[in-house]
């Protein structure tokens, strides 16, 4: 048994720190190497999660059982399916409270390794260090903010109508690569798909105020459930420390409806110094993204529907009604 443990103490009340650590749906918001956490059930304190994070250039996924103790501020994890050469990995979430309103937040670790190769083992360790000193020195810096976090966090969303199959939308949403040339906003994009349904994108974005900016993310991409989760690990907007999203396509009895999701960290350190304030640089982001997913969305809308064809009619003969 391997074990590890790393503390950070924050200028915050223990109760405002376990709350956002509590909040495991939103962990990709606040967290870096966590690209997405789906929830698969819960049970009061209980819940089972699947989650996929970076690990130093490889995406991996869990499915991990935690535990609440809310009186205690005390969270157990514990993972119950792994990619190798992870055996078992597990620990726990501490908050106390420290003098002067302050907390020490730690988190510990207890992972085997199979084989217990030294390899193998210093791997995992190395990507347990990394990924639990990012949730710290994030956690830290968002709750030891000066804006609250509702002016931190703008989520929105935005859907459309669409005439047309939902295979083609998700298609045309799916085939990331093919935007450029199609797709204003997007002059250029690469992406890399290593695993089915794990899509890399690098690309550069054209803002509305004509600037050029080079952005990263990864989608996971349930094409049975006309789904594409994605997370900006390098975020295009200026304003922005982290962005997450989705996309979806749900049928109904007219066609589908389009429904773009976003959640988005604001950059404290950006927005404080803009002239006209967070509040209407938040404004501004959200109206600058809403213009991008719609267009996207639109023009996903005119491939589907461009692709429907109405037979023609035959004439009528005697005796041969029409069908």
């Amino acid at each position: 048994m391997h074990r590890t443990r790393h503390s950070v103490e924050v200028a915050a009340p223990a109760a405002v720190v376990y709350t956002l650590l509590a909040d495991a749906l939103r962990r990709p918001l606040f967290c870096p190497p966590v690209l997405h956490v789906e929830r698969l059930d819960f049970d009061g304190p209980r819940e089972r999660l699947r989650s996929w994070e970076s690990a130093r250039g490889d995406i991996r996924s869990s499915i991990s059982a935690r535990v609440q103790h809310p009186h205690e501020r005390r969270i157990e994890f514990f993972q119950l399916k792994h990619d190798a050469p992870v055996e078992t990995m597990g620990g726990e979430w501490t908050v106390e409270e420290a003098p002067g309103g302050r907390s020490v937040v730690t988190v510990r670790h207890e992972f085997t390794v199979v084989g217990d190769r030294p390899h193998d083992v210093a791997r995992v360790g190395l990507v347990t260090d990394d990924n639990a000193r990012a949730e710290l020195e994030s956690l830290r810096r968002v709750t030891e903010s000066d804006l609250a976090l509702d002016d931190l966090v703008l989520s929105f969303e935005e859907s459309v109508r669409v005439n047309g199959p939902g295979e083609l939308v998700y298609d045309f949403l799916y085939r990331a690569a093919d935007w450029p040339g199609h797709v204003p906003h997007v002059p250029r994009l690469e992406l890399t798909e290593s695993t089915p349904g794990v899509q890399v994108l690098d690309y550069d974005v054209l803002l509305p105020d004509g600037v050029v900016r080079t952005a990263s993310s990864v989608r996971l991409c349930f094409p049975h459930a006309g789904r594409i989760v994605h997370k900006q690990t390098v975020p295009a907007a200026p304003t922005a420390a982290a962005h997450i999203g989705e996309w979806s396509v749900v049928p109904d009895e007219h066609g589908v409806r389009v429904i773009t999701r976003h959640s988005v960290l604001l950059d404290e350190n950006a927005v404080r110094g803009l002239p006209a304030g967070v509040g209407q640089a938040r404004l501004g982001l959200r109206e600058d993204i809403r213009r991008m997913s719609l267009a996207t969305i639109e023009l996903a809308g005119r491939h589907a529907e461009s692709a429907v064809r109405t037979l023609p009619r035959r004439p009528a003969r005697a005796g041969n009604p029409l069908p």
